[in-house]
């Protein structure tokens, strides 16, 4: 559940060229204009963009900019039936002029004041109603009046009843007493640094700031985004640790902290601790602020974000029971396996060409490494030249190469059985019939493609001509 001030994000693209003559200002020529989900909802649908389902309580205006909002959730399918509708008041708006894909301006057309008791005492009860069927209660405060007149204590009393965790984006002031009884915090700098009255400098003025917030709040966690410095985690029995910002772009900060929000729910509220959920939050919000305005991601975006930006060795190097369970579900979703192995000793151009055109052979290409015990087995105790780690670092560094695996034996047989490709691939040096483990994935409809090699070029080529070269420098060969 989100409870939250409900806003309209509009946003006016277009282009500055010139100054106006009438005063030092940029004329802004329009191009478009786009209506978006923000505040609160701008949560909503980060959540439900990553597979949450998600029952939202706010409350908007009875106008044009009211119901485009209700109009954006049921587009999502999302339930709007305790939305509720103050008749008395605008619903909040936020027009950002955007050119070169920067703000230059930005217009709020809003009211704070605290809603009516009627609308908070209705409000009191949706949430009351809901809350055994959650998971986890998100309170987005923006100041804008949706949380106030008993409306916040009240849903922390709710969701503490019912023992659900309570995640609060607070609002910039001073004093936090009134959320206290929330599981988590997750306020940025500037608004750790007034509450807490700790300057926030590094890593040693963050730990305390956070200290102060476990201290005199008893949350369970203190997060504080950090922008260009990441986010920081303090637990109540564990030490203090920033995680750096991920960022490569920064076109706009605008909802950065709406995905750290998001991210921590759907983490934390699956059940998993605080510090998955914080290191998922700093990549998604690295991907967020790669973009304009508020912008939902994928899991495919977060998960495409971790695999370039973790060790490429670890990630595809896998044991033979990892690789079947990698493989299993893209084979349920119709993907072709491709299998290919070899020694890749000083790697060169011939084995780049030959894992390319097998990686095109189907969807997914999976590498048999030799091991170098398996490798010394063919070609002698003086190979490998390459260790195979080594040798497994160059192969993660091909896009074309999807999984690598390792085997022992001098022939790739037993991992082929296990793998079970659908393509199995060698170089044309061979013949069809002399391809090891070619029979038994014929035997289950499988093919085996047999793809040009470059002629002169080999592992054992590059060694003679090394050792030719240097055979009169007795100093630089032993």
């Amino acid at each position: 559940m989100v409870v939250g001030d409900a806003i309209l994000d509009r946003y006016v693209w277009g282009e500055v060229n010139r100054i106006s003559y009438e005063a030092p200002i940029q004329i802004v020529r329009v191009n478009s204009e786009e209506d978006r989900l923000g505040g609160a909802g701008a949560v909503v649908n980060i959540l439900h963009c990553l597979g949450a389902e998600v029952t939202y309580c706010a409350v908007v205006g009875n106008d044009g900019r009211g119901r485009s909002f209700r109009e954006m959730l049921t587009d999502l399918d999302l339930d709007d039936s305790i939305l509720l509708t103050d008749p008395d008041r605008p619903t909040t708006v936020k027009t950002r002029y955007i050119a070169r894909n920067q703000q230059v301006l930005r217009v709020d057309r809003e009211v704070s004041a605290p809603f009516s008791d009627k609308l908070c005492n209705q409000l009191i009860a949706n949430i009351e109603k809901s809350m055994p069927e959650q998971d986890i209660l998100v309170l987005e405060d923006y100041s804008k009046g949706l949380l106030a007149n008993g409306v916040m204590r009240s849903a922390i009393a709710s969701a503490q009843k019912h023992g659900k965790k309570i995640i609060l984006d607070p609002a910039k002031h001073s004093d936090w007493n009134c959320y206290r009884g929330v599981t988590a915090m997750t306020p940025n700098r500037p608004e750790a640094v007034l509450a807490t009255g700790v300057d926030i400098t590094d890593d040693a003025t963050a730990e305390l700031a956070a200290s102060k917030m476990l201290e005199t709040l008893e949350v369970e966690a203190a997060i504080i985004t950090l922008d260009r410095d990441g986010i920081s985690l303090m637990e109540s029995d564990r030490e203090f640790v920033r995680y750096p910002a991920v960022a490569k772009d920064v076109y706009d900060v605008t909802g950065a902290g709406d995905m750290v929000t998001g991210l921590l729910a759907l983490v934390v509220g699956a059940g998993h601790t605080w510090e998955s959920a914080v290191q998922l939050a700093n990549v998604a919000s690295g991907i967020e602020v790669g973009k304009v305005g508020v912008v939902p991601i994928s899991r495919e975006e977060i998960t495409e974000t971790l695999r370039s930006s973790v060790s490429m060795y670890t990630s595809k190097l896998k044991t033979l029971e990892e690789l079947q369970n990698e493989l299993r579900p893209l084979r349920s979703r119709g993907r072709k396996i491709v299998f290919t192995n070899g020694c890749f000793d000083i790697f060169h151009s011939g084995h780049i060409r030959a894992l390319h055109m097998a990686r095109e052979q189907g969807d997914v290409l999976v590498v048999g490494v030799n091991t170098d015990a398996s490798v010394r087995k063919i070609k002698g105790e003086h190979r490998p030249i390459i260790p195979q780690e080594e040798r497994c670092q160059v192969l993660s560094g091909l896009a074309a190469v999807d999984f690598i695996v390792l085997f022992d034996e001098t022939t790739p047989e037993r991992v082929i059985k296990a793998v079970r490709p659908d393509v199995l691939v060698k170089g044309s040096d061979y013949r069809e019939n002399e391809v090891v483990g070619g029979d038994f994935v014929k035997s289950y409809g499988g093919r085996v493609a047999l793809v040009p090699i470059l002629e002169g070029i080999s592992t054992t080529d590059i060694v003679s001509k090394i050792l030719s070269a240097y055979k009169d420098r007795p100093d630089t060969v032993s």
